[in-house]
């Protein structure tokens, strides 16, 4: 086939942003970020300021989104603004950690909630132990539900389009409903009022149990590493750039999209952690069974049939995330095929105008990654390198309206150049914190995009040596 067809509206597309950013995160990370702050008034600064530097980010990109409306999204961008290297190196740090350890990570969150209905699919049911690695049974359905939804995603955009409306559709009725509920049951309580009444005294609580007073730059550092959780909840907003390709009108309906989906998810994140607030003394939230604080907030509004409910929303929500994840991600792979930076089978597409072999790689390597490690260090490389890129990208806007004074901009960044500038700030500021208080995973991060580095130079001169060759 020699092209993709346009054939998604902008609700398709709101959709797709919003069902790729409502994953697992926002019913479990509270508990970890409550845990690592102490105040729930500092909880909820983290998701507030997640949620500005998201739709900051999403309002930047829509100008690069209106320049540049073909498939493969922020790899695009990258090359027209820095050339292939850095392209490339985004690319294969999303290949190797973020698409793909977003689609590992939220297919173990979903194989654990089915295991409140299968209890034979618990992560504590090791079906093999190989010495340098154990299996569970909720390793190998995580991979199943891969394999499953990228064998759906072959037949076609318009399949993948309904099944993402369907399950975005349901889980944003659902968080409202959890919302609405438990704010009426909530407020005629003092729950609220109770957890408040510490005010904005901050408090970390470590491992062995020793609660440490936060102020000053101690705050501000330990605010920074609580938001990996809330950052990690937000992320996949972008997701809609990558099948630019398929879209109608491109150059209104993408930032549209962006503004419109980023807004929606963001407002439901922080109702819904007021909720949890309403509904849970902070010690509840932070104790939380498994940190399951969704689950724990239901219990309060409808007992023990709560953990079934919020199950099954979780696994509704799960289920549509990795769909939006498996979509898009090979869109970017064909685009950085058809420049020569990918496997050269990666850039056809099928009957069916879907770039079928790049998601089987995909689907290979996110199977694997699902037993690499916990769904924390997953989270914590994929939304430091996320983070990295998309400072990078937004840099490039500042570049390409420099050098590229003329060029036709359909839409332009809302605050430009101040929103922008504060975006890449704020940014900057959250990765060092992370580089000085995670090292492991920010380091870890690094090291794998100096790996791509090496790959491009080693695969540009084989690649020119096979053309002096000939």
């Amino acid at each position: 086939m020699s092209g993709f067809k346009r054939s998604l509206g902008l609700w398709d597309a709101t959709m797709l942003v919003a069902g790729s950013m409502i994953g697992s995160g926002i019913f479990i990370v509270s508990a970890g970020m409550l845990r690592d702050i102490g105040s729930p008034a500092w909880m909820l600064v983290a998701w507030v300021v997640a949620g500005l530097l998201t739709v900051m980010a999403a309002l930047s990109y829509g100008e690069l989104a209106g320049m540049m409306p073909k498939a493969g999204g922020q790899f695009v961008y990258l090359q027209r603004a820095y050339g292939k290297l850095t392209a490339f190196l985004y690319g294969w740090t999303a290949f190797t950690v973020i698409t793909s350890g977003i689609i590992a990570a939220v297919a173990v969150a979903f194989a654990k909630f089915s295991a409140v209905f299968f209890p034979v699919l618990s992560p504590d049911n090791i079906l093999f132990d190989l010495g340098f690695v154990k299996v569970s049974a909720a390793q190998v359905y995580a991979v199943s539900t891969i394999i499953l939804l990228s064998l759906f995603n072959t037949r076609g955009v318009q399949s993948s389009k309904t099944l993402t409306t369907i399950f975005t559709t349901a889980k944003i009725v659902a968080l409202l409903a959890l919302i609405i509920v438990g704010l009426a049951v909530g407020l005629d309580t003092d729950v609220l009022a109770t957890n408040f009444s510490t005010g904005w005294q901050a408090a970390t609580t470590g491992s062995d149990g020793v609660i440490t007073p936060l102020t000053g730059v101690a705050l501000l550092s330990v605010l920074g590493v609580a938001m990996v959780g809330s950052l990690f909840s937000s992320d996949g907003w972008n997701s809609i750039t990558f099948i630019a390709g398929e879209v109608k009108e491109p150059q209104r309906n993408i930032p549209r999209s962006l503004a419109l989906g980023t807004l929606i998810v963001t407002g439901l994140y922080v109702l819904a952690n007021i909720t949890y607030l309403a509904l849970l003394p902070s010690e509840g939230i932070m104790n939380a069974e498994a940190d399951r604080v969704g689950t724990a907030a239901a219990q309060v509004i409808m007992g023990p049939a709560a953990v079934s409910v919020m199950a099954i929303l979780i696994m509704i929500s799960t289920f549509g995330c990795i769909n939006g994840y498996v979509l898009v991600g090979p869109r970017m792979y064909y685009a950085m095929a058809k420049e020569g930076l990918f496997f050269k089978q990666a850039g056809e597409l099928s009957k069916r105008g879907v770039p079928q072999w790049a998601m089987w790689v995909q689907c290979v390597w996110s199977c694997l990654l699902c037993f690499s490690g916990t769904y924390g260090d997953l989270l914590d490389y994929a939304t430091f390198a996320s983070l990295l890129f998309y400072i990078v990208t937004i840099i490039g806007i500042f570049i390409l309206r420099k050098r590229e004074p003329d060029a036709e901009r359909p839409y332009k960044a809302v605050g430009y150049p101040w929103i922008p500038a504060l975006y890449i700030v704020c940014a900057l500021a959250f990765c060092l914190n992370l580089l000085v208080f995670k090292p492991t995973f920010t380091i870890g991060s690094l090291v794998i995009v100096g790996l791509g580095a090496v790959v491009y130079f080693v695969t540009m001169r084989s690649g020119a040596k096979e053309a002096s060759a000939n």
